[in-house]
């Protein structure tokens, strides 16, 4: 490796268009999605998406900043902090999505209540966040100090290693409730079977959704692929190869959180939970009528 590819604490010197062009990205969205939140009066949007953008653009700022000046250590320490903590708050939202959904197509087929599944998943993350957050602040202030930070490396490990078990978890659990929904096996014991029109109403509303479903697949892949790519970036040392490699960093974090953030955009959860009742489309695509009035699908059947 060169001098100059090996100068600052990177180990590399990050290129100054790919931060750019991140940065440029996740202005971009952040931007979007605070419209949307005010479109579709979702403020839950805001500390949770539109915080992971923020803490996007602010940590490839940082490493715009240290391609520029490669050997402070203050732009490092602040990309450091902001991309390891920006995923947290978005799956958290995904965790909300998921919660709403099982509200929408019928609690009795969820193994925890929504309120529930909501509480405890981001519970979970907000404990990521803060293991995360002592983490990466202790690395910063070893790096700064021209220590060895793998003691707050370390702990940032225990945070992304509980993040991926909670996104295995649920996984699980969003898994076992849509079977369960498609097969109408409920999983409570004193559910009440609906009747056929109810059913088939939940069927159209499913028609729907499922595009929704489909967006946080998507967004929950690219997260787990980050999150894998930063549990052996973390385990493999500061000095080791995977973190030395620019390319890697570039791919496995920043391309699939844009992948992840500009998922959202186009498949928001506004078109398909917002406070009105959705009556299918042409394409499958969500309409909406008001919540007083009585909607009606293309089979006949009011609700």
């Amino acid at each position: 490796m060169s001098t100059t590819e090996s100068v600052g604490p990177y180990n590399y010197v990050p290129t100054e268009w790919i931060c750019i062009t991140f940065v440029a990205l996740f202005g971009i969205n952040t931007v979007l999605h605070l419209f949307q939140s005010y479109k579709f009066r979702m403020w839950w949007l805001i500390p949770t998406v539109i915080l992971a953008g923020i803490l996007e653009v602010l940590g490839w700022s940082a490493r715009l900043w240290s391609s520029i000046s490669p050997t402070l250590l203050t732009p490092f320490e602040i990309q450091l902090v902001g991309t390891i903590l920006a995923p947290t708050p978005f799956l958290a939202a995904n965790f909300l999505v998921l919660g709403k959904i099982i509200s929408h197509l019928g609690p009795e087929y969820s193994r925890l209540s929504p309120k529930l599944y909501t509480l405890i998943f981001c519970t979970f993350d907000v404990i990521c966040l803060i293991i995360q957050a002592v983490g990466g602040a202790m690395a910063a202030n070893e790096v700064n100090q021209n220590q060895n930070p793998d003691s707050g490396g370390n702990i940032m490990l225990i945070g992304v290693t509980i993040q991926l078990c909670a996104m295995a978890v649920y996984v699980l659990c969003a898994g076992e409730f849509l079977l369960r929904f498609l097969n109408n096996t409920p999983i409570r014991k004193n559910w009440t079977p609906v009747s056929e029109e109810k059913r088939h109403a939940k069927i159209m509303e499913w028609i729907i959704i499922r595009w929704l479903i489909l967006g946080l697949v998507i967004q929950a892949f690219c997260l787990f692929v980050r999150a894998v790519y930063r549990s052996i970036e973390l385990s493999n040392g500061w000095s080791g190869p995977i973190i030395s490699t620019q390319a890697y960093f570039n791919v496995f974090d920043g391309l699939m959180m844009t992948i992840a953030v500009y998922t959202m955009n186009l498949i928001h959860p506004g078109f398909f939970l917002s406070e009105t009742r959705r009556v299918s489309g042409a394409v499958g695509w969500p309409q909406r009528c008001p919540a007083s009035l009585s909607c009606t699908t293309d089979s006949g059947y009011s609700y």
